[in-house]
């Protein structure tokens, strides 16, 4: 099932219950973690139609969010540590599908391998 036609399900979760492989079957909004920072619940405020954040999966001891849509719009990516829920790093993604994480990576892969240590 496309991730845009995925059923919101809004029952209360911790970070323990968040799945460490990417859920396929509904989406995880950021107002459903009973854990979830300021930050990843405003990921969305400053993009067009405010989207909330959505649980993608665990990416080593990365939590990784998304507001906004997959492709083909604005969107951000937000990944927390799941052991200190005050570290974070973002990914801004454009429609071009060009990227920003504010430390010179513009793709999103590398982006990824740079939370797992690897460039």
């Amino acid at each position: 099932m496309r991730y845009d036609e995925r059923p919101v399900d809004d029952t209360p979760v911790s970070t323990a219950d968040l799945p460490e492989t990417p859920i396929r079957d509904r989406n995880i909004p950021a107002t459903a973690w009973r854990e979830a920072p300021d930050v990843l619940l405003h990921a969305g405020d400053d993009l067009p139609g405010t989207p909330v954040g959505e649980y993608k999966r665990r990416i080593g001891p990365w939590l990784l969010w998304r507001a906004g849509p997959a492709t083909g719009a604005d969107a951000r990516y937000l990944a927390i540590r799941a052991d200190d829920l005050s570290v974070t790093r973002e990914f801004r993604l454009f429609p071009d599908g060009t990227g920003d994480d504010g430390e010179g990576r513009t793709k999103f892969r590398a982006w990824k391998q740079s939370l797992l240590g690897r460039k």
